[in-house]
């Protein structure tokens, strides 16, 4: 499909607060629609909730849904998340104060999507019937998973891909996601954790000195050059921040999803991190330097590297770290001993302190598992959720089948949420087989919905229990 042929509308209003009726203010969400191969009437709905940025972005990167949009007879609508992209729910003022943040929560996204699928299936002609399945990766997966499980008059099936719906206080381990960014360091090159997890001390070391601090901005080609300690500490957290983007975006051909990266970028990065440890302080980090352009100046075209920015300037970083700061408490920590990051505990006193100081508001650390159920969600149906094996985020994923309609799908050499890009040749086998397997399932799911009967899996083993579906 042509993306070219895509709408945008830009004309539903959405109320402000869908759960109370003081505010009564509506706003203008952003959507894209294209039908090009929608089969009227009663064509299958294929509805991507938009996440934590510019929903065209997540349109561009979502090739998954172009491809199949022929075969399913279906329409293809990205519907923009509110506060995020131009769904702003008080214009210029959305991010002015709290008062005006206070309506950014995923139960509101929600809502809007249910209510704009609701809308177009009474507006659009022909749409009235048309079964809709929810689609999304990270934080938009968790939204798949969610919109099925809360609305499921609206929506009769979701694929959560990379969605980490159990990476909430007490349901996973708060160092299992580093464990995964170091283990695919460590599978890509000789040394390649070992001298990351050496080069914080080397750090340390060199920038100790007013000479060695200046060295560092130079051999790091900083746009702002490191003063004093405070400014070490941002310059560690972001090269922290630049190997766990590299796991996340560890793609087997070239993409620009987070910046232009070669193929199999860690790879790439550990080809200049294979030193032994009699290596100097300043050998180790001239070649962590080169290995940190490979994320930021792949191309050849950066000037100097910015220490504030890891990742595209299509997310919403501070949006979602209000929603971080509210709802979405995911505790993460390290203890440099079974990943190659710094020791530090989760602190849930100091990062509400770190929260109140920066939005007024104090996190609610049991928000989500209560809402949403956290591992107790037998009782829904009709999704699944697909993880990567190089994928940090699958630390809180689904790994396991939990029902017949629950099911996972891991797929061993893939990144984050790597099925649902467009296809590419140099694939793996595993994510081919993932994108087939998704595709039955949405078959099923149409027939049930224009049939009204269940079926059972054809892909679950009742005695199996809670086998893994792992692709080979």
């Amino acid at each position: 499909m042509d993306r070219n042929t895509i709408h945008l509308e830009h004309g539903c209003f959405f109320s402000i607060d869908h759960f109370g009726f003081l505010e009564n203010g509506t706003f203008k969400q952003r959507y894209l629609v294209a039908d090009d191969y929608w089969e009227q009437p009663g064509g299958p709905i294929l509805f991507y909730t938009g996440n934590e940025g510019d929903i065209a972005w997540f349109c561009n990167n979502t090739g998954f849904m172009w491809e199949i949009a022929e075969e399913l007879g279906a329409m293809l609508v990205f519907a923009e998340h509110r506060y995020y992209g131009e769904s702003l729910p008080f214009g210029e003022d959305s991010y002015s104060d709290s008062k005006h943040l206070n309506y950014l929560t995923s139960e509101q996204a929600l809502a809007d999507f249910a209510v704009l699928i609701h809308s177009l299936k009474s507006s659009v002609r022909g749409a009235q019937n048309s079964p809709v399945i929810a689609l999304g990766g990270s934080y938009g997966g968790m939204l798949s998973a969610w919109l099925r499980m809360k609305y499921p008059n609206i929506v009769v099936g979701a694929l959560a891909s990379s969605a980490p719906i159990w990476q909430f206080p007490g349901m996973v381990p708060c160092g299992d996601y580093y464990k995964i960014v170091t283990k695919d360091f460590a599978n890509s090159g000789h040394n390649c954790d070992i001298n990351i997890r050496r080069s914080w001390t080397a750090i340390n070391n060199v920038s100790s000195t007013v000479p060695g601090l200046q060295w560092l901005s130079e051999e790091f080609s900083l746009c702002s050059p490191l003063k004093n300690q405070n400014d070490v500490l941002v310059f560690k957290n972001w090269l922290q921040e630049t190997w766990v983007s590299l796991a996340m975006v560890d793609y087997p051909y070239e993409a620009n999803f987070l910046q232009p990266l070669p193929p199999w970028p860690i790879q790439e990065v550990c080809k200049y991190l294979t030193f032994e440890s009699s290596v100097s302080d300043y050998h180790l980090l001239h070649g962590v330097s080169q290995a940190a352009n490979v994320y930021y100046n792949h191309t050849g075209g950066t000037s100097c590297l910015n220490t504030s920015q890891t990742a595209t300037g299509s997310l919403g970083f501070l949006g979602w770290f209000y929603q971080a700061c509210t709802e979405m408490v995911m505790p993460m920590c390290t203890d440099g001993v079974h990943d190659m990051f710094e020791p530090e505990e989760w602190n849930f006193q100091a990062f509400s302190e770190e929260c109140y100081g920066m939005f007024g508001v104090r996190p609610r650390a049991d928000w989500a598992e209560t809402v949403y159920g956290g591992k107790e969600v037998k009782a829904h149906s009709n999704i699944v959720f697909s993880n990567g094996g190089l994928d940090p985020w699958s630390s809180g994923g689904v790994n396991h089948n939990i029902t017949e309609t629950l099911v996972s799908i891991v797929i061993p050499e893939g990144a984050h949420h790597l099925d649902l890009r467009y296809s590419n040749k140099l694939d793996p086998p595993s994510v081919r087989a993932a994108r087939a397997l998704e595709v039955k399932y949405f078959h099923e799911w149409i027939r049930q919905a224009n049939t009204g009967r269940k079926t059972v899996a054809e892909h679950f083993d009742p005695k199996a229990g809670k086998k893994l579906i792992t692709l080979k």
